[in-house]
């Protein structure tokens, strides 16, 4: 009966730290893009998408922000108050990656998909390139996003 209560405990614990971290996130979720996993913290209300990952100092190696849009469009991001590199992927309805552009922190240059993007994925630095990933490619688990709020 105790491990049941410290199970409990820590379950609840780490479902709090994962809602709340990144000031607006709204959760987290598992994707991958072929043998590499992402852990994406969603963006998914106007709130969560205006802040994204500003002020963070760092970011842990398969960490990233998925940014959910609730229109189709040619989305555009930048980096103003960001203070890491960031790579972000811009992906179609079905997780297919549009473009990848890289960010330089502190900057308010636009970084747009290159046509119609549903969702844009942000990652260190890098992420996708030394990983061989680029247009056409899947990021599976998309399909498990929640709408945009």
């Amino acid at each position: 009966m105790k491990w049941r209560k410290q199970f409990f405990c820590w379950s609840a614990a780490l479902g709090l730290v994962l809602s709340t971290s990144g000031s607006q996130a709204q959760g987290v979720l598992e994707l991958s893009a072929g043998i590499h996993r992402i852990r994406a913290e969603l963006a998914n209300t106007d709130d969560s998408r205006t802040e994204g990952l500003m002020y963070r100092k760092s970011m842990p190696a398969n960490n990233g922000m998925l940014f959910v849009f609730d229109q189709t469009a040619k989305h555009c991001m930048w980096m103003r108050n960001t203070l890491i590199p960031l790579s972000v992927a811009f992906l179609d309805g079905q997780g297919l990656i549009i473009n990848v552009e890289e960010m330089l922190p502190r900057t308010e240059n636009n970084h747009c998909a290159a046509k119609s993007a549903k969702f844009a994925l942000e990652m260190n630095s890098g992420w996708f390139k030394s990983r061989g990933l680029g247009a056409g490619m899947p990021i599976v688990g998309i399909d498990r996003a929640p709408k945009a709020r």
